[in-house]
């Protein structure tokens, strides 16, 4: 049995043809997610300038579309829960597909706000509801996938991102771009939805064997119990913080990579964009590779080695003597966050199976939160000290997640060494 199948208490399985069929959906649904974001964030020169919205009033709209997603994503937890997370992908993604024109559309900041809020809540349902299914995909295979449906999410985003640059050259328009592209997730949503899986029957997560993973049938008369009975809320708290930490650490790459370039080494944009190219590059074929990785040498390993790595990567950007260096710590910096988040996903999954909705939720939530918070927390930094002392928040973050490792292990493995220890001592 592989270190991973230990983790979460899975022998090797017979992947089935539906299983497969339900692994090529969700990955479709990855890469619409990443396409169709790339369509809003690839446009935001071209919205802010038919809008007339100042960068004070954009960075507000990217608090409110958080924010919205944010809203959607503990919304779904408990439908999730109750229905499943296939009637909840299909929706998210329909809506996604549709309300993707709307910021293109917006002629002023006000129907900006609107459509941004839609925006925001219809990617937050996704991201939520389609996680949850690669975790359901993820379990029936008995191995790891988590990260390579990550990468397929970053592969959408850069073919998002090359088709946004290439209409704009070409001048096609960009309301008929993005409705091409809305119409596109109609058909692949369609296409994927048969593939997807129903809700599973409540029973044991893997690697449990307590009673209380199990949501035991009772009349209308009985009130349900809390989602969190039987969940070891101090783990799903320490996970959300990871998680936090882990996007704060990427949020960083997003906003400021380039800019650090730019302005430590006064070199021009487009060697800026140099260093942001490569992390995500980086981090888009790493992502591929950590599956194997994970099913070898487990969860907590990928997580805490990860972890160290992208700390030297940050470590060698900011104290770079070049730009040549600087643009290597971003790549080793993508390299070592490649594959922390999937980790996070699966093991907030894998709590328990009657409530995983509202952990993923949670998780990916407060993840969400932290991919917000960090280019914030770095620009308040370097506007009191300099930009490479503000990065150094990312460095603290990793430093976190590498010591709060082990709590992606699953808590049958946490049993297994419990008990091992205790006969160790008996046995002393």
């Amino acid at each position: 049995m592989t270190p991973f199948a230990r983790e979460v208490g899975s022998r090797n399985v017979a992947v089935t043809p539906t299983s497969r069929r339900a692994r090529a959906s969700v990955t479709a649904i990855f890469a619409l997610n990443g396409f169709l974001a790339a369509m809003w964030v690839a446009h935001i020169p071209v919205i802010t300038e038919r809008t007339g919205v100042s960068h004070d009033q954009l960075g507000g709209l990217l608090l409110l579309l958080g924010a919205s997603a944010f809203v959607a994503m503990q919304l779904c937890g408990p439908i999730i829960d109750r229905w499943g997370s296939r009637p909840t992908t299909i929706a998210a993604a329909v809506l996604l597909s549709v309300v993707i024109l709307g910021p293109v559309c917006a002629t002023g900041p006000a129907t900006l706000a609107a459509a941004l809020a839609a925006f925001g809540f219809a990617n937050g349902a996704l991201d939520v509801s389609m996680n949850a299914q690669a975790v359901q995909v993820e379990r029936s295979y008995g191995r790891p996938i988590m990260s390579s449906f990550h990468g397929y999410f970053s592969v959408g985003g850069l073919v998002g991102s090359g088709v946004v640059a290439a209409t704009l050259w070409l001048d096609t328009g960009v309301p008929a771009t993005v409705a091409v592209a809305g119409v596109a997730g109609l058909v692949v949503t369609a296409c994927a939805a048969r593939g997807l899986r129903g809700r599973e029957s409540a029973a044991p997560a893997p690697g449990s064997t307590s009673p209380a993973d199990v949501e035991p049938a009772r009349s209308a008369s009985v009130p349900r119990r809390p989602w969190w009975t039987g969940v070891d809320l101090r783990r799903v708290v320490l996970m959300a913080a990871v998680a936090f930490a882990l996007m704060l650490a990427e949020g960083t790459a997003y906003d400021w990579s380039a800019l650090h370039i730019v302005e430590t080494f006064d070199t021009n944009e487009s060697i800026g964009a140099i260093a942001f190219a490569a992390f995500s590059a980086a981090m888009t074929v790493a992502r591929f590779g950590v599956d194997p990785v994970a099913a070898a040498v487990g969860p907590v390993a990928v997580v805490r080695f990860g972890a160290l790595i992208g700390i030297v990567g940050m470590t060698v950007a900011v104290l770079a003597p070049s730009a040549g260096w600087a643009i290597v710590g971003w790549t080793v910096f993508g390299i070592g966050l490649a594959g922390l988040i999937p980790q996070i996903f699966t093991a907030a999954g894998n709590l328990t199976t009657a409530s995983s909705g509202r952990t993923i939720s949670v998780v990916v939530g407060c993840g969400y939160l932290g991919m917000l918070a960090g280019p914030a927390v770095v620009g308040f930094i370097s506007n009191r000290s300099s930009l490479p002392v503000g990065l150094a928040v990312a460095i603290g973050a990793l430093v976190f997640a590498a010591a709060a490792a082990g709590v992606v292990r699953s808590p049958g493995q946490r049993q297994r060494r419990s008990d091992v220890a205790r006969h160790d001592t008996l046995e002393g």
